[in-house]
């Protein structure tokens, strides 16, 4: 029903047009068991919002934590409940009660707010790598070096690359003329690379701005993050004892396992688009998927496995709001 109203004749024979919504779609072929779709999905928003607010509560209630090594775990913890909130109304909506309607606005804002915080966390993985070199290079430096303003200056460069380098996206979106019988989008949310196919237009420009963002952002970013972890093993086997070695190298378990569960999907979103087009629509889903949902589950696992003082922050929390 939605598809022939948004497509009716009354839109075709016009110049321009932009549809007034797109249709979203959630695991393509598996629509009768949405319902049961739902409940892993549901499952993993929970766990991402809470494990990540309980990181954020931990840091800023536990003195010992206020260093800059948590201080940028807290950023990398606030990127990933935005990018869990960016998806979450649009995703439960399409598997709780089918609707499957968004306004053509609406998927621009949430298109955007979607790719700025991928590249936020992009930007905060460098960060922190940078903070991991600094910490086992120079570590009589490490608190002179990362003083609370030089982190303040880094975060609010970070938003504002961020910010800068998508803001055009929604405008060089909406300048172009759309199709008005394609109007399904390939997930229950709005990417770039998605909804610029929906136009009837040359979307050169939309691709080649596309392709720098990442290039200039998470291209870039992972380039450095390789860089900066040569040079960490560069130092460590520099450092005489095997036992120091393993100590320095086990500090950075924890956001190396993050780097590769943030860049791993990203690549497989970024190959799929480009050269996946033959493969069947629920591959596309189910990678989108991943990129979006996996990681903000995964880091507050990893690091309250692997760090013990955010382990016991995190706990010390939980009993705190078990009591009241």
């Amino acid at each position: 029903m939605p598809t022939r109203m948004l497509s009716s004749p009354s839109f075709v024979n016009i110049s321009f047009f932009q549809p007034p919504a797109f249709l979203m779609i959630g695991i393509p072929g598996m629509e009768a068991v949405h319902g049961w779709i739902s409940i892993p999905f549901s499952s993993m928003y929970m766990m991402a919002l809470t494990g990540n607010c309980l990181i954020l509560l931990a840091v800023k209630r536990t003195t010992n934590l206020h260093q800059p090594m948590y201080y940028f775990l807290s950023m990398l913890a606030l990127t990933d409940v935005g990018l869990t909130l960016s998806t979450l109304p649009t995703t439960l909506a399409v598997l709780w009660f089918d609707h499957r309607l968004i306004g053509f606005n609406a998927c621009l804002v949430q298109m955007f707010f979607l790719h700025f915080f991928s590249v936020v966390e992009s930007s905060v993985l460098l960060a922190m790598s940078f903070d991991r070199f600094v910490a086992i290079s120079s570590p009589l430096h490490y608190v002179s070096v990362l003083t609370d303003n030089v982190i303040i200056k880094m975060g609010l460069a970070i938003v504002a690359r961020a910010t800068v380098s998508l803001f055009p996206l929604p405008f060089l979106l909406k300048r172009l003329n759309y199709c008005p019988g394609k109007i399904l989008l390939s997930h229950s949310f709005c990417f770039h690379a998605d909804v610029m196919k929906r136009a009837c237009a040359d979307i050169t420009v939309n691709i080649l701005y596309g392709l720098y963002v990442v290039l200039s952002t998470v291209g870039v970013d992972s380039l450095l993050i390789v860089l900066s972890y040569i040079l960490i093993l560069h130092t460590v086997m520099g450092l005489a004892s095997p036992k120091e070695r393993l100590r320095a190298l086990n500090t950075c378990v924890s956001h190396f396992l993050a780097v590769l569960v943030f860049y791993i999907p990203v690549i497989g979103v970024s190959m799929i688009h480009r050269f996946g087009r033959h493969l069947p629509h629920i591959v596309h889903a189910l990678v989108a998927y991943v990129y979006l949902v996996v990681p903000p589950v995964l880091n507050p696992i990893i690091y309250s496995v692997k760090s013990k003082p955010i382990r016991r922050a995190m706990l010390r929390v939980m009993r705190l709001k078990c009591q009241q």
